[in-house]
């Protein structure tokens, strides 16, 4: 609008004027446009303070519910005229809506900061920690983190904001845990589990500390598997699959000619299998890297009279052509009727299918298998977890030692016979 043919009206206080709109209404007086003038150490500020009908801000009238439109303008030109004397604070609508910009930015932040550090556990599991989990994880792996947070850290820590959890309440699901007859090993996974959730919230910013993890100790313990079938005991196993599923007695022998993993036969698939070398690539290898398994004659006759898929199918199906994320249960079945793991209650002395593999390494120690060579055939990590077959190569290792003894004595043998004939 043109304010050189605006009509100003004084109002009843010095430097507070308005002039009204030709035509539109705010009640039954037409609107109005307030604006203040004043001076200070002889310069003139004149500001427009805005429209009856835009209303007082929402602040001022929260704190004074019955002030009226000229008293808001009143206390404006107050406050702008007592800053332009003192030097500080707003002297305009301008400079003032910039301040109330950057305060509310401010507090928008801090805001924020505080919803950042109070964030409970269980809201950053669900709202941030999980959804990642799933994209990033093997879905056994983020499987068993779910499980982890319900049955065991939700209870204990789920409301209690991350930065308050402490070692104290990591003790507290230990307890819980070892209350209920978990194994050791089953803390371990849980803890790992908090630790890996608290090393995210850390890298967000959330945490600043280490784990609260990382003082708690949990008891020594073994939880490898002791237990591995005697060839009699696999022939008889195998035998009884073979009547009742010729599916699950195939997944069985595979195991125990090769030694793969439960995993690793559910993912298997045509492609990988070469019938005419005698051997079976392995692509999701728990440790991440690819191997090559070799067939016994047992398992390459299987596959050769297996009907062979595509490249890209999964060799062992369910009826529902489906590939299998279990072992069925009448592998459990199958164990129960032979009677396996009667009078059994420590559960690494128990059959399960991970005993198939367990007992080809097995057999291979007692062999007189070098352990490198088990540690390649089963697809270690490392040295350590085939080590635990050591024991089984005892005969090979007094073998070794006769033959050593046997080369000691001929070479010495050997050198007096040598001395001799020089004599």
């Amino acid at each position: 609008m043109n304010t050189k043919w605006i009509k100003w009206i004084k109002s009843a206080h010095k430097g507070l004027r308005y002039y009204e709109h030709s035509t539109r209404k705010h009640g039954k007086k037409k609107d109005r446009y307030y604006a203040i003038r004043f001076k200070v150490d002889k310069k003139d500020y004149s500001y427009g303070v805005g429209w009856v009908s835009d209303g007082i801000p929402e602040d001022v009238r929260q704190s004074d519910p019955d002030i009226g439109f000229e008293e808001y303008a009143l206390s404006l030109m107050k406050k702008y005229k007592a800053n332009a004397k003192s030097g500080s604070g707003p002297k305009s609508p301008k400079e003032n809506r910039k301040i109330t910009a950057e305060k509310n930015v401010h507090d928008r932040i801090e805001q924020e900061k505080r919803q950042k550090e109070n964030i409970t556990f269980n809201q950053y599991f669900e709202d941030t920690y999980f959804p990642i989990s799933k994209t990033s994880k093997k879905k056994s792996s983020f499987l068993h983190e779910e499980i982890h947070f319900r049955l065991w850290l939700d209870p204990v820590i789920g409301a209690l904001p991350i930065r308050e959890i402490s070692k104290f309440d990591v003790e507290r699901i230990k307890k819980k845990m070892m209350d209920a007859k978990k194994a050791p090993r089953t803390i371990q996974y849980v803890l790992a589990t908090l630790r890996q959730i608290w090393n995210m919230a850390r890298s967000s910013g959330i945490v600043s500390s280490d784990s609260p993890t990382k003082s708690v100790k949990i008891g020594k313990f073994d939880n490898r598997r002791s237990r591995f079938l005697s060839h009699n005991e696999a022939h008889l196993l195998l035998q009884k699959l073979k009547e009742k599923d010729e599916t699950i007695y195939q997944m069985s022998l595979l195991s125990l000619h090769t030694g793969l993993r439960a995993s690793e036969i559910f993912h298997l698939t045509w492609g990988c299998i070469n019938t005419g070398r005698g051997f079976i690539t392995i692509m999701d290898a728990k440790s991440g890297k690819g191997r090559t398994a070799f067939m016994t004659d047992e398992v390459r006759a299987m596959f050769k009279d297996m009907r062979r898929g595509k490249n890209d199918d999964c060799v062992f199906m369910q009826k529902k052509g489906l590939p299998y994320t279990e072992i069925p249960t009448l592998f459990r079945d199958i164990v129960k009727e032979l009677k396996f793991n009667d009078n059994v209650s420590d559960s690494r002395q128990r059959v399960c299918f991970h005993t198939m593999r367990h007992s080809m390494a097995s057999w291979h120690a007692a062999a007189g298998t070098n352990l490198y060579v088990i540690k390649e055939l089963l697809g270690h990590g490392s040295i350590t977890l085939t080590e635990r077959y050591s024991h089984l190569t005892n005969g090979a290792l007094q073998d070794a030692t006769k033959k050593f003894n046997k080369t000691i004595k001929a070479t010495r043998l050997k050198m007096v016979t040598d001395i001799e004939a020089q004599a």
